[in-house]
């Protein structure tokens, strides 16, 4: 999505965070595997933005880090309050006389199309000098006020801490969320005071004092009020994590996928499913997985950074780590873990194995409990095991290593050298029978047992 005029997002994350009680920076909480400043800054990337600029204060080694090649940042220190934050990015915005979209970090899930919404109304035919972007919740809490008549014209914005109770009683709250012209931003916050009940500089001040100078500003409303949802604990941010899950499962099964049990299944931000595939319950997709039409993911798995192809069948209780990838008609069964490997066309890995490293070449078949042994305490080594191979139950394949095509290794078998295609590997300490000993043993045993019992 592109814009023909231009515009700077600032986006407020120098608070504190002190309800989340954490030594990590509360926007870079992940909810669905991703930070919620990344979720915000995706939305924001969509309009193509002219300048990012990011607001940091407590913890700002970790946000410099997290946005650096992406967005600038500027320092709020000390913190007084929402205006004086914005303020903090006027020198990275000397002279820039297109919109400002202001935003906050921990409100991650405004829509790009909202943000669009709001810079649309910005320059409609009555020109506001400022936007605001307000919501109705079931419970206004103690969220600020907009008082606004019927066409969206703010009259007035006020702290809940400051409102009267005829102004509480006002359902119309507001996100934070603001759009202004960059021409007239700064002159507005030059003349925010902080003669209110918190001794602050708040963001809102700019619409009063534009109404002071005889002009008006508005609102547009939200017709989702979970996108201004805020995240300032460990109880929201799991709310925020459920909220996404469930739009993620409708998502999901509006486009063909069959969810078992939807309120068991997880996904990351990033998971893509195919028509027709089939999730079982309690799964979970970690971040980076891919699954191809027709595919089924059986109960209790866990996936991330796989890739799973068409028609594939994974579990039940089957983990797939970064670098897995199954083609077409390929199958991995119960308690198998794969991590670097590509398991061919129609190969099979039904019970109780590990593919670490490896290539499996199409219709092998893996035996129960075989696992590739790819790390010697320093370096992981690469397995390739050919066409139709077949290894047999119990088998370990000491890394590095080759089994040709259609080659068998016999169960049991440690193989630390290739096997040639076609070849039959068999490497197991040779058995030893002994007539009658075990006869003898327990005849012995219960003797002495009984003895001890006199």
């Amino acid at each position: 999505m592109t814009r023909t005029r231009e515009f700077a997002a600032v986006i407020l994350a120098a608070g504190k965070g002190t309800r989340m009680k954490s030594d990590l920076h509360k926007v870079l909480h992940p909810i669905a595997g991703r930070a919620m400043l990344d979720h915000l800054m995706a939305s924001v990337d969509a309009l193509a933005p002219a300048h990012k600029i990011v607001v940091v204060g407590a913890g700002r080694e970790q946000l410099e880090a997290a946005v650096q090649g992406r967005a600038k940042t500027c320092l709020q220190e000390p913190q007084h309050g929402t205006g004086h934050a914005v303020q903090q990015a006027e020198g990275d915005l000397a002279g820039y006389d297109g919109d400002v979209l202001i935003l906050y970090g921990d409100v991650p899930f405004v829509r790009t199309a909202t943000m669009e919404m709001m810079l649309d109304r910005l320059h409609a035919e009555d020109a506001p000098a400022v936007v605001v972007l307000g919501f109705e919740p079931d419970d206004a809490l103690q969220y600020g006020r907009v008082i606004a008549d019927d066409a969206g014209r703010i009259a007035k914005m006020v702290e809940f801490k400051d409102a009267s109770d005829e102004e509480r009683a006002c359902r119309l709250c507001n996100s934070g969320l603001m759009a202004v012209r960059g021409k007239d931003l700064f002159d507005l916050l030059r003349r925010v005071g902080n003669d209110n009940a918190q001794g602050e500089y708040y963001l809102v001040d700019i619409v009063n004092i534009a109404r002071g100078d005889g002009r008006h500003s508005a609102v547009v409303v939200t017709d989702d009020p979970g996108e201004v949802m805020g995240i300032n604990s460990r109880a929201e941010l799991a709310a925020a994590e459920a909220q996404w899950q469930q739009f993620k499962r409708e998502e999901a099964m509006a486009a063909g996928v069959s969810l078992k049990a939807p309120e068991t299944v997880f996904f990351s931000w990033d998971t893509e499913l195919g028509r027709d595939v089939v999730v079982e319950p309690n799964v979970v997709f970690g971040p980076g997985v891919k699954v191809a039409d027709h595919a089924r993911i059986r109960a209790f798995s866990h996936l991330e950074g796989a890739t799973v192809g068409e028609g594939c069948e994974v579990g039940p209780y089957a983990r797939l780590r970064p670098g897995a990838v199954l083609m077409k008609g390929s199958k991995i069964g119960n308690f198998v873990e794969m991590k670097k490997a590509t398991l061919g066309e129609g190969a099979k890995a039904n019970h109780l194995t590990y593919l670490g490293d490896a290539t499996i070449g199409a219709g092998a078949n893996i035996g129960a409990g075989t696992i590739t042994c790819n790390y010697d305490g320093y370096f992981k080594y690469q397995t390739v095991i050919g066409e139709r191979a077949f290894v047999g139950s119990n088998s370990a394949l000491v890394a590095p290593v080759t089994i040709g095509r259609d080659a068998i290794v016999a169960a049991g078998s440690t193989v630390t050298r290739d096997v040639a295609d076609g070849e039959l590997r068999m490497e197991r300490a040779e058995q030893s029978v002994k007539p009658g000993w075990a006869d003898r043993f327990h005849d012995a045993m219960k003797k002495k047992k009984a003895a001890e019992k006199k």
